[in-house]
């Protein structure tokens, strides 16, 4: 007799490669000592947040006396929350977004369900380029419907255009892109989403069914070239913008996300309301009050990019001196770097033995690759240089 669901069943078995290693590095760190262990694994960003988010906080307790200081909420969130949000999403999408076209939710990955739990039907399919954030497979999933992932170009993780549009069928129901992109750092420009939004309109016109774009940008602001991140609202009607300030205002654990709707969309006001049924019947019913709070008087405060940067250049420095290949990240905290051996697991475990820990490409879709995190201490990103060498120097030694 099982105890499970099957489906869940078979997620644990091939559950994320990242929470493996991470959990790897945490027993690493007992016996070696945290010093001594390099840890690339998780994506979770080390920085303190914003001294404002220290004053809101304190604000918040201030007022704790006050009846329903932190008490139910409408279901999309609270309005000034959502007034905050709106005119910091004007500004930095360059649309005029109100606050009628988003709600607040559990995060990024809480608003990327609830708009899956809105639009999917069971056997639904969601196209993604590869590789990706392996939770989006598990997302569709919860629905009934299937990720299909479209390899992108190699080394430079830019669209693939002919092949995604042959990944379309009368199945396809939504595009998912993640911009600036998790596990790659690639930013996808202007020719290329307007590339993406030719074929998704052919299809729907062949199809008669709405195919839906959806952004995924929690890392908007971190953009270290300062390139045109364009607003997909501007590209596709059809497009729904989701993030998160987990990373920018170093909030990861308060889960504040959001889900915003293109108003261009006919009928737009319908499918926020189904958002905002589907917010509240996930048993999410909306964001934390707390967090909102901090986000609607620190919404204009970010930690500091140049931070990122500087560690940036130092991986690839450490990178260059071992002789792998990458291609240099754009935004995001991440290196998808080239495998010196063609099975990434492999060079994973060579890692491992020099208390460097990494995660495979193929926990992304994408093998022959690997990822490695620099939201970490430069100083960690620094002293790892000599295990990258001598694992490198392992390789040819053996060719």
């Amino acid at each position: 007799m099982s105890l499970l669901a099957k489906q869940i069943e078979t997620y644990m078995a091939g559950s994320s490669w990242i929470r493996k290693m991470f959990e790897q590095g945490m027993e690493l760190k007992k016996t070696c000592g945290e010093e001594n262990v390099y840890d690339f694994s998780l994506g979770n960003p080390d920085l303190p947040p914003p001294e404002s988010v220290g004053a809101a906080l304190h604000g918040i307790a201030d007022n704790s006396s006050k009846p329903f200081a932190l008490g139910y909420m409408p279901n999309a969130g609270y309005p000034e929350a959502r007034e905050a949000l709106a005119a910091y999403l004007s500004r930095t999408q360059d649309e005029d977004i109100q606050a009628k076209d988003l709600l607040l939710t559990c995060g990024a990955a809480g608003a990327i369900n609830v708009f899956f739990r809105t639009v999917l039907e069971p056997r639904d399919e969601v196209v993604c380029p590869a590789p990706y954030f392996v939770e989006y497979g598990f997302y569709a999933g919860n629905f009934g419907a299937e990720l299909v992932p479209v390899k992108s170009k190699e080394m430079t993780f830019e669209l693939d255009i002919p092949a995604m549009e042959k990944a379309f069928t009368a199945k396809t129901r939504a595009v998912l892109v993640n911009s600036p992109n998790n596990p790659t750092g690639q930013i996808y420009n202007r020719a290329e989403l307007e590339a993406l939004a030719d074929i998704m309109r052919k299809h729907m016109v062949k199809t008669g069914r709405i195919i839906y774009l959806v952004s995924d940008e929690p890392y908007r602001f971190l953009n270290y070239d300062s390139l045109e991140l364009p607003s997909v609202f501007d590209i596709y009607k059809h497009s729904i913008i989701v993030g998160s300030f987990s990373k920018s205002l170093s909030l990861a654990g308060e889960r504040i996300g959001y889900l915003a709707i293109n108003p261009r969309i006919e009928n737009a006001e319908r499918l926020y309301n189904g958002a905002v049924m589907s917010n509240r019947i996930l048993g999410y019913v909306n964001a934390p009050a707390v967090a909102q709070k901090i986000l609607t008087a620190c919404i204009h405060a970010e930690v500091d990019v140049d931070i990122y940067r500087q560690r940036r250049d130092a991986m690839a420095k450490v990178l260059d001196a071992a002789g792998i290949k990458y291609s240099l990240p754009r935004g995001a905290f991440y290196f998808f770097a080239k495998s010196p051996l063609a099975d990434d697991v492999e060079f994973i475990n060579l890692l491992l033995k020099e208390n460097i820990l990494a995660v495979p490409g193929s926990g992304f879709g994408y093998p022959g690759y690997f990822r490695l995190t620099f939201c970490v201490d430069k100083g960690v990103i620094e002293r790892s240089g000599p295990g990258f060498r001598r694992a490198t120097e392992k390789i040819k030694a053996q060719i």
